[in-house]
């Protein structure tokens, strides 16, 4: 492996302006973890205007931390304040929370920090190792793999995410269905325009943002957020005893493993880590009984999980141009706008950027370790903001920077339909997730399917006859009957237990 890249990669991180973009990154991202219900999607969706003045690298470095950020902040409210600022952070609560009654909230909060910094340090260096090997790989695909991955991703991410498996397909669906809008690329037809000049050449991936995850998440939390903000804990002994340490190891190694394995699935992602890093523990616990009592096992586990998966997310991303999550398909967006196409000649041809994002990562880990305890009773002092201020600021914000992507008063017209679409879909139980990942991934099916089509004459058989897409599509028929075969099990169990 060619060392100099990764070497050069130090050096564009080293700049003072892409320095001072990460530090801005994990701060932002430390606040919108504290700030229950906004999440990092929402977040990069609202600043996605911003990047369009900087420079690519520079604007994936303040993504990225503004991601891996969010997942400590959430940390913070549920240890303190029984307030899971993010969804990865709800498992926290249970043995954050129970640590912090017994005045040991210092000790939660230190476990937390050097779970995540050794749980994102270790998914860095494995993404160093890995990222480079699945690019060279993934310069094999033709149209054929990449129409049975993408159609792998949307069933992965409505089957494997958290929620309700027929609504994640549902919303999959309408995801698919939106990216069909416009100008067919190869005939030229109009579709589904209904004869609107502003949708001949299709609905923007930005207006979908930043309808769905901000105006629609804001609308959904000014109405759900009546819950009044109890006193926080107080913080002190932020260092970890020996025992704790001790206690707690082995939760931090195997919660970095799962991390990065699953943070590198599509629909994985860092919620689905914590709880099943959490899961695991309390499984091979000799004492089960002593989760959710105050057990530190109980927050280094997912803490450390969440923020591997957090990093190796990027992986199918970067290398593959494949979003593992929401929050990835909006840095996908950031990339186009920035007119970087990510896949695997991204190492290739933008090597300052695919090293200078990954090496950005060690840098953010730090400061996130260095500030994470100082910077607490400051974001504690921010909840007591009250929504209605920050909401009406937020929503400002948003329609002024949809606008000034394209200049379009249309756009501005998109975000307010896809913000109500966003509120009517959390409050009907529908993560808007599904639907961004799909329609990021159905412009990608569409033209490879139609593609491979072309190639094969029109003999479908053509995808099974070929390696890597046989491959791919044989896990597709796995993931796709796995929740049948599952049912079936468990019916036939049903009958055998009432007959004993």
């Amino acid at each position: 492996m060619d060392l100099t890249p990764v070497v050069e990669g130090f050096g564009v991180v080293l700049e003072p302006t892409n320095l001072l973009f990460c530090l801005l990154g994990v701060v932002i991202g430390m606040l919108i973890g504290v700030l229950p219900g906004l999440g990092p999607a929402a977040t990069i969706a609202i600043l996605l205007p911003i990047t369009f003045g900087l420079e690519p690298v520079t604007a994936i470095i303040m993504l990225a931390g503004i991601f891996y950020g969010a997942q400590y902040g959430g940390t913070i409210t549920s240890v303190l304040l029984r307030l899971p600022g993010e969804a990865s952070s709800v498992v926290t609560v249970f043995d954050g929370h129970a640590l912090a009654r017994q005045g040991r909230a210092g000790t939660a909060l230190g476990i937390a920090a050097i779970g995540s910094f050794i749980g994102g340090t270790v998914s860095i260096i494995a993404l160093s190792l890995v990222a480079p090997v699945v690019a060279g790989f993934a310069l094999d695909f033709g149209p054929p793999e990449y129409t049975a991955l993408a159609l792998l991703g949307i069933l992965l991410v409505a089957t494997v995410s958290s929620g309700h498996r027929l609504k994640a397909l549902v919303a999959a669906c309408i995801g698919l269905l939106l990216a069909t809008v416009g100008r067919d690329g190869f005939t030229g037809a109009a579709r589904f325009t209904f004869d609107n000049l502003s949708l001949a050449d299709g609905i923007d991936f930005v207006p979908i943002a930043m309808g769905l995850f901000g105006l629609g998440e804001i609308l959904y939390n000014l109405e759900e957020r009546h819950r009044a903000v109890q006193a926080p804990e107080r913080v002190a002994d932020v260092w970890p005893s020996r025992a704790d340490l001790r206690a707690s190891s082995g939760a931090i190694g195997r919660g970095s493993v799962i991390g990065f394995v699953l943070g590198v699935l599509p629909g994985g992602g860092a919620t689905i880590a914590s709880l099943a890093a959490y899961g695991l523990e309390k499984r091979r616990a000799k004492q089960p009984e002593r989760f959710g009592r105050g057990a530190v096992e109980g927050v280094a586990a997912p803490e450390t999980a969440n923020n591997a998966a957090a990093t190796s997310s990027f992986i199918p991303l970067l290398t593959l141009g494949i979003p593992a999550n929401a929050t990835m398909a909006v840095i996908f967006g950031a990339l186009l706008i920035q007119g970087v196409s990510p896949g695997p000649q991204l190492v290739a041809e933008h090597p300052e950027l695919f090293w200078g994002v990954i090496n950005s990562m060690y840098v953010g880990n730090i400061l996130l370790l260095i500030m994470s305890i100082p910077l607490v009773g400051l974001f504690v002092r921010i909840l007591r903001v009250r929504a209605t201020i920050l909401a009406p600021i937020t929503v400002l914000i948003t329609l002024i920077g949809v606008y000034t992507v394209g200049n379009d008063v249309f756009d501005i017209v998109l975000v307010i339909v896809f913000g109500a679409l966003g509120y009517l879909m959390k409050k009907l139980g529908f993560e808007p997730g599904p639907l961004v990942l799909a329609f990021v991934l159905g412009s990608l099916l569409e033209e490879s399917l139609r593609r491979s089509l072309i190639i094969f004459e029109g003999d479908a058989t053509g995808f099974v006859t070929r390696p890597i897409s046989g491959t791919l599509l044989a896990a597709f028929v796995v993931v796709a009957l796995f929740p049948l075969v599952r049912v079936v099990l468990a019916r036939r169990r049903t009958p055998s237990k009432e007959s004993v």
